[in-house]
């Protein structure tokens, strides 16, 4: 959610808008909170009740209407809580937010107190419950709890279970002996809470303890409460930005302060605390999760603690802003909320000892649950981590360091739960550290009443320590250690210019949170210092962008990630893929028609001033890290403004008041007078002076309103375009009825159609390129990190769809599960049909009229399970949910196969709730529709991410037929090879055109090497080609040849390299026939040698001018390859020896005007030129003809031509001048040897006159040509340069 304070109109003139007590409603007596959660095995003490608003003032805000249910709900979330005289009944202080439906927050701050019953119709019934509880547990009786059908009803049991304390986790277990009406007395939980527009906590949490205190201690303060609370909501306004505001609490006064415009926002909650409590690593990796927008869980038994991680995580989101559900403390009537099929970010209350690894929580596949009190964490699978991750987390151990604090905290994040294995150290380490805080609550002014003089009297003293903890048993109050803490209080308090302890915290507490925020803010800023150079800004005008704004490509991402550090693209690939970054992208762009977002101006002023410092280093691929340098200068900004006050608000002072009104009786917090408290601002001076001028600014809005668009149709467009998979922002708090219930979930599936569409519309945008080309970025191609991130976030909508509804979780991945049932019920099915009937039953089986050689697939669902079953590598559910959906959707069978999964629809019935996604029939048949549309393009994403994986593979060899040469007696091999490796040489059985083998996974396959030993009668071998398939994936590829293999025909070769081509299916079953993917490169066939020798009459000849242009375009071919990202260029064998490459070009080259052909004697090839060349040119250095770096050329292609005509490999005359120009343009050397093969006297006997090998100015722009290739690195595969030794 978007975190803006406050409001327009009067609502930034208040410090608070309302006052609330709540607690007990003796009218309405006690009322079980079933909602709650409720376990009648729980004695009544340790059960929950309803608590109510018993009043708040004022009645209502304008700008801020009071939501009852919402407040009451969030300041007793586990409603009333009862103790006895004999338990500790400490004052405990949370916090809570409100997010409206619009994005803007109120916060309330909350301090809870026990106070004495003293109703006998509470007391009574809390008497009869107790004899109704120890009546029914006299005998022993059996349990039989019906397993409930919800996951979320297990979800609440299981914090109940078993639980020896409260229901409140914050206050301590009763007494063993219950309650009893004559000997006991009774206590219930009483809460006072400010609700305000920004987060004041420090300040808000002195003013509540000390309204307390003043009911507690004697004598009574000098005005009646009604004054201080008026003079907070009424006569205290906000601190103006970058300025002070001291004003007056019941006791001492409370100074807090606020930004300026040009700082970060106000963030009051500790930061320190944040990183004690979970560590300095584990932080940043929950702070990584949530930058990411995936489902964030904090789970743990303080209320207040929840709101310090949540609120601290955000915090540091700056510049960007979470855009989805936020609920840091949810309440236990909101549990549902956690089948949310979307992003959020909601805190859980724990109970003491609840085994976490027990919760079923609705969805674990992307979700990071953050175990706050035992300081461990579990992230989703496939998680990218933060850029310089290390340098980021030695940086922000040093500020910790510096203020005195170990970095040191937490463990390192798990990837699994587990039970800790010594219970009895984990108890010692609490008590140690519960001790700890204790002792740091005391320094910070946290305890109140007589807790806080009792920890400063009895520092070390074991003796008093043991009396105060039997004077609590008893129900005893020491009133001398009262008195003894208010006068040193109060002397502390009268020396002029004195701080308090709890100032000075304040003042560390302020310091050390601007330092990190401020590392944190580096960051951003180094990240995203170039980021305004990639936005698009297309729209004439803010009402055309509005309108349009679902169809308009915002941010150009392709180019932003080529301009990034390798290092940190896996993390911003993901991350610009989020609403946050999406939302600050559309305030960019919104900013050229209106003002500024507060944070983004912030921002960019931020990066300005780097770049007038030239701060970012002059690369802007460097990946080196660079520190923050504003860390003194922003420490030093906070502690003027604090040291100095700007601004005094007005004392409290005495109302209008009737006689008698305003007293209370001591120790008990009264209803305070409505009347007084209601109608506050007729006589309020101050706000009189600033209502005026709040007046003018308003008339002065109201005038400029027409020029405007209308304010709810840019809300409503904003809302629209900031929708994508998130039609619910916030779960509303005040109304549970199963109408809106109902119509949450509706607006979930919604939500998850939409997000659905836009998704596989994205996906194939980006892959068919027509944004990159629209936009003219050059080639039409989207980059594999690009590809992997869209993949990725489809696994997890995925697991999001069939999270939603569940009734009962049987795993981590809700997907794989119900794959699992319905493996079981078809195998089931399967083997019944079996024992019925004899004949076996015949698999589908994939035809295609492009392979008619190659046996058919079997493509089944269940056969696709069986083989991501059987990959050792994936050990988890989630990961093998994922692979499968990578398999499907590289075979063009995902929307084949989850409809094959839906239409068990009893199986999905007993799954899943009614109103869940999975059974909203057309819903799913558009959601099938989409996936289906994906089927128009080609992926790879299982073969190019599981690249460890054993593969089955099946090689067909197929002969020229007609010709009677179609069998070989000799013993033929062959060795497959792709861009991730090679087969190895691998034997044929004689007389066996096909084989299968296993192998690790080879990627994309590239060559075949296919060759024979020259043995038998028959050695000579009339290959077609050579076809190989995957049999997972099922991608076929043809390897054309068309050539002789033997000696003494064709060019006398034993082996060939073959180039392979992806065979698209072409069969009209076949469910991938949809497929515009152009098909790979392919290697030389007979047809191209049969036109460039001219071994016989058929086809033509190319034209010098047509040969020119090719070996130009072979060139451009290999310098486009190596400015593409390195994980993009695919093979570079195909550019230098396939169809249309370098070979073919300098082939046709060396042909034009070649006397091959010679009558009555055997064809001559372009080999035997290079030959007899180099024999010239040996002859002519022998006799001294080639002096200086001439000679040394000629002696390097001597050297090359023999160390080739030397390997143990027949591969033949055409195979060898291959092999010449492969090694040539490695070694940079081709073009130094044209020019004397051009002057070699042999060019004149086996050349025509005509030819270009014979034209200067045809040469030397050859060579031109093939000079540019210099400034590449150009790596040859095994299979060409196996057996040369240079």
């Amino acid at each position: 959610m978007s975190g803006s304070y406050g409001a327009s109109g009067p609502a930034a003139c208040h410090f608070a808008h309302y006052f609330v007590i709540c607690g007990i409603d003796t009218e309405s007596g006690l009322e079980s909170d079933e909602l709650a959660g409720e376990n009648f095995e729980q004695s009544p003490l340790k059960r929950t009740f309803k608590s109510k608003v018993l009043a708040h003032y004022p009645e209502n805000v304008e700008w801020n209407p009071f939501d009852q249910d919402a407040v009451n709900m969030l300041c007793m979330p586990k409603g009333l809580s009862f103790r006895t005289q004999a338990d500790q009944r400490l004052p405990q202080f949370h916090s809570f937010i409100i997010t409206k439906e619009d994005g803007s927050r109120t916060y309330g701050f909350v301090h809870t107190f026990y106070e004495e019953v003293t109703s006998p119709q509470i007391c009574s019934a809390m008497q009869t419950l107790y004899q109704m509880h120890n009546a029914e547990h006299a005998t022993p009786q059996p349990t039989s709890s019906s397993s409930s059908s919800s996951s979320m009803d297990s979800l609440a049991s299981s914090l109940d279970e078993a639980d020896p304390s409260s229901s409140s986790a914050s206050f301590s277990s009763p007494a063993v002996g219950g309650y009893d009406l004559s000997r006991d007395t009774l206590y219930v939980t009483k809460a006072l809470c400010l609700i305000t527009p920004m987060p004041f906590m420090h300040a808000c949490r002195q003013f509540l303890s000390q309204l307390h205190r003043a009911v507690t201690v004697v004598p009574a303060p000098p005005l009646p409460l009604e004054s201080y609370v008026y003079n907070i909501l009424y006569e205290v306004p906000l601190p103006a930005p970058g300025r002070t505001l001291k004003f007056h609490g019941v006791f001492e006064p409370i100074v807090c302060q606020r930004p300026g415009l040009g700082e970060l926002q106000l963030a009051d909650f500790p930061l320190s605390e944040a990183f004690s409590l979970l560590g300095v690593e584990n932080l940043v990796q929950v702070f990584t999760c949530t930058l990411l927008e995936m489902q964030i869980l904090l789970f743990s038994q303080d209320y207040q603690r929840l709101m310090t991680v949540a609120e601290g995580i955000t915090t540091l989101l700056f510049p960007f802003q979470w855009q989805h559900v936020y609920v840091p403390i949810l309440p236990a009537s909101l549990f549902h909320f956690l089948d949310a099929p979307v992003p959020y970010l909601m805190g859980l209350q724990s109970k003491e000892d609840t085994d976490c690894s027990k919760l079923e929580l609705p969805q674990e596949a992307n979700l990071c649950f953050v175990d706050i009190d035992n300081r461990y964490i579990e992230l989703p699978e496939d998680f990218p981590q933060f850029p310089n991750k290390t340098e980021f987390i030695q940086e922000l151990s040093e500020v910790l360091l510096s203020f005195g604090i170990s970095s040191n905290m937490g463990a390192p994040p798990r990837t699994h739960r587990s039970p800790v294995s010594n219970p009895c150290t984990l108890s010692r380490e609490r008590k140690a550290m519960a001790l700890q805080q204790l002792e740091d609550d005391g320094r910070n002014g946290n305890l109140a009443g007589e807790e806080l003089a009792v920890l400063e009297l009895l520092q070390g003293n074991t003796t008093l320590e043991r009396l105060q903890a039997l004077t609590k048993r008893t129900g005893v109050t020491v009133a001398c250690v009262d008195a003894l803490r208010a006068r040193v209080k109060s002397q502390l308090t009268d020396k002029p210019g004195a701080q308090t302890v709890a100032e000075d915290e304040e003042l560390r507490n302020a310091k050390l949170n601007v330092q990190l925020r401020e590392v944190f803010a580096s960051r951003f800023i180094t990240m995203f210092a170039d980021y305004e150079a990639f936005v698009i800004q297309s729209a004439p005008d803010l009402e055309t962008w509005l309108t349009n704004r679902e169809q308009m490509h915002n941010f150009d991402k392709a180019s932003f990630l080529s301009d990034q550090p390798e290092p940190y693209l896996p993390f911003l690939s993901h991350f610009i893929e989020t609403q946050m970054f999406a939302t600050f992208i559309d305030n960019k762009i919104m900013s050229q028609w209106e003002e500024k977002e507060p944070l983004l101006r912030v921002f960019d002023a931020r990066i300005d001033k780097a770049h007038l410092y030239n701060v970012r280093a002059p690369s802007l691929r460097s990946s080196s890290y660079q520190r923050c340098s504003v860390l003194k200068e922003s420490a030093l900004a906070i502690e003027q403004r604090l040291m100095k006050v700007d601004h005094t608000a007005i004392h409290p002072h005495l109302l209008d008041m009737k006689i008698g009104q305003g007293k209370y009786e001591q120790g008990f917090f009264p209803k305070l007078q409505a009347d007084v408290l209601n109608t506050g601002t007729a006589n309020n001076k101050w706000f009189q002076r600033t209502a005026t001028t709040q007046r003018k600014q308003d008339q002065h809005r109201q005038q400029t309103a027409h020029l405007s668009l209308d304010n709810n149709l840019k809300e409503r467009y904003m809302q629209e375009a900031r929708s994508l998979g998130k039609n619910l922002r916030q779960p509303k708090l005040s109304d549970l009825s199963p109408a809106v219930i109902a119509q949450t979930n509706w607006k979930f599936v919604e939500g998850l159609l939409k997000e659905c569409r836009m998704k596989t519309k994205r996906m194939l945008v980006e892959k068919m390129g027509h944004e990159a080309v629209e936009l003219g970025h050059g080639e039409a191609n989207i980059t594999g990190l690009e590809e992997n991130t869209l993949i990725a976030s489809l696994c997890d909508l995925l697991e999001r769809i069939w999270s939603h509804g569940l009734q009962v979780k049987q795993g981590k991945s809700a997907l794989w599960s119900h794959l699992l049932l319905y493996q079981a019920r078809e195998e089931k099915a399967e083997q019944q049909s079996h024992a019925e009937s004899p004949t076996p039953h015949v698999a589908e089986r994939r035809k295609s009229d492009c392979c008619l050689s190659m046996p058919g697939l079997c493509v089944t669902l269940i056969q696709d399970m069986r083989h991501i079953q059987s990959m050792s590598e994936i050990k988890t559910d989630v990961g093998r949910a994922r692979a499968w959906i990578r398999l499907s959707l590289e075979k063009k069978l995902l929307s084949q196969h989850l409809k094959r999964l839906l239409s068990q629809q009893a199986l999905t019935k007993n799954l899943y709730k009614r109103y869940a996604f999975l059974r909203c029939e057309e819903e799913k048949e558009q959601f099938l529709f989409h996936l289906l549309s994906l089927n128009a393009v080609d992926y790879f994403c299982f073969t190019s991410v599981f690249t460890t994986i054993m593969i089955p593979y099946r090689v067909v060899i197929i002969p020229i037929k007609k010709l009677s040469n179609a069998m070989t007696t000799s013993n033929p091999w062959v060795c497959v090879s792709g861009e991730l490796g090679d087969s190895g040489i691998m034997q044929i059985p004689k007389n066996v055109l096909e084989m299968t083998f296993d192998c690790q996974n080879l990627g994309k396959l590239t060559t075949v090497q296919l060759g024979h030993d020259n043995a038998g009668l028959l050695a000579k071998w009339l290959v077609d080609c050579v076809m190989v398939r995957n049999e997972i994936t099922g991608h076929t590829y043809r390897f054309p040849c068309g050539r002789w293999l033997g000696k003494g025909v064709d060019d006398g070769s034993l082996e060939r390299v073959l180039i392979g081509e992806l065979v698209v299916p072409c069969g009209e079953e076949d469910p991938r026939r949809g497929c515009y993917t152009p098909p790979l490169q392919r290697s030389p066939s007979q047809i191209r040698r049969i036109s460039i020798t001219s071994m016989s009459g058929r086809g033509s000849k190319p034209n010098s001018a047509q040969i020119q242009e090719a070996v130009g375009e072979a060139v451009s071919n290999i310098i486009k390859h190596f400015h593409k990202p390195e994980k993009e260029r695919g093979s570079l064998t195909v550019l230098l020896c396939g169809e249309n490459s370098l070979v073919a070009a300098l082939e046709q080259f060396f042909h034009h005007g070649f006397k091959s052909a010679r009558l009555f004697q055997k064809t001559m090839f372009i080999w035997d030129f290079v030959e007899k060349a180099g024999a010239s040119m040996e002859s002519a250095d022998q006799m001294g003809d080639f002096q200086g770096p001439l000679g040394m050329t000629c002696q390097s292609l001597c050297h090359y031509i023999n160390a080739i005509n030397s390997t143990s490999r027949s591969i033949g005359k055409d195979g060898k001048f291959q092999l010449l120009v492969c090694l040539g343009t490695r070694d940079y050397l081709l073009p130094k040897w044209l020019p004397l093969l051009v002057e070699c006297p042999v060019v004149q006997q086996m050349y025509e006159d005509t030819a270009l090998l014979r034209d200067s100015s045809t040469v030397s722009a050859l060579i031109r040509n093939l000079e540019t290739l210099r400034d590449f690195p150009i790596t040859l595969e095994s299979s060409l340069v196996k057996g040369i030794d240079l």
